[in-house]
């Protein structure tokens, strides 16, 4: 993990763009985000990847299974993709996961795509987040237009937490001042890594929306003024022991999306098949 300053922190808020909601396609926060990662083997990601996840969407669609999710693949950082699931509750996915247990062609075909997909890892892990509404700002929760993904994940101090509010609350502050676009949904460790963990997700509709956060470094800065970054380096500094920020692009091949969302933008989440290359002996032809 690599540190960066408030200013840094400031303008990785900034960015955000709407923020993510996957598992029910409804556009609501989601209180349980379960984010499952894939670290590929060296060059096994693209259409070799694409073709073993599509095995895994062909099985839950003909089972009409009701957990939706978005797939991402990593454009910084080691090679992997992530797929983002939510749910209502605990109990939701519960009831998700007794689906597949009474359900063996689903189970079954689950199985055999993972026997598949296996061939590609590195290794493959999951964790679990929960959605916190104080930490967040102006949160949008519609991404079916969105293209890419950035996710910053904070390390703060054990027994730093009030102080974590405080740095968020100033962040906030200075961005409600400085009438910038900001806005993004913070979510914290459940299960899965050291406690203190926190991920801010935002989602652009394309690489002009990140410049167009960074652009906007000034204004913050102008709105907090000299003292007010002083007070926010201090607390940076003796709350968040590390954070970094990776940026991710969203694979429609990789996602299991609902009909609303294929509707609102299907040029995207149901791309048309790539024609067939041309047989070899077609190559060979003579004019």
């Amino acid at each position: 993990m690599i540190r960066i300053n408030p200013i840094l922190l400031g303008l990785s808020l900034a960015v955000a763009g709407s923020s993510m909601a996957a598992a029910q396609q409804t556009a609501s926060m989601p209180k349980v985000l379960q984010i499952t990662r894939e670290y590929l083997k060296p060059y096994k990601n693209g259409m070799a990847h694409d073709k073993t996840e599509s095995a895994f969407i062909a099985t839950l669609s003909k089972a009409k299974f009701p957990a939706y999710y978005v797939g991402l693949n990593s454009l910084s950082g080691k090679s992997r993709a992530l797929y983002l699931t939510q749910y209502d509750s605990f109990e939701t996915w519960e009831k998700d996961n007794k689906l597949v247990e009474k359900n063996a062609a689903l189970a079954a075909g689950l199985e055999h795509a993972s026997v598949a997909d296996g061939e590609l890892l590195d290794s493959v892990d999951s964790v679990v987040y929960t959605y916190d509404e104080d930490l967040s700002y102006h949160p949008h929760a519609d991404i079916t237009h969105a293209r890419y993904m950035e996710i910053t994940v904070f390390k703060v101090r054990l027994g730093h937490r009030e102080d974590f509010e405080k740095l968020t609350k100033m962040v906030k502050d200075g961005h409600e001042k400085g009438g910038t676009s900001a806005h993004w949904a913070t979510f914290e460790i459940a299960y899965g890594t050291d406690d203190g963990t926190y991920i801010v997700l935002s989602a652009d509709k394309s690489m002009a929306d990140i410049d167009a956060g960074f652009s906007e470094g000034k204004k913050f800065r102008d709105a907090l003024g000299d003292e007010g970054m002083k007070k926010l380096d201090e607390l940076y500094g003796s709350t968040v022991e590390s954070s970094h920020s990776e940026l991710f692009s969203i694979n429609p091949r990789q996602s299991y999306v609902g009909e609303d969302w294929i509707k609102a933008d299907p040029d995207f989440w149901k791309p048309k098949a790539a024609p067939a290359p041309k047989a070899a002996a077609d190559a060979d032809k003579k004019p």
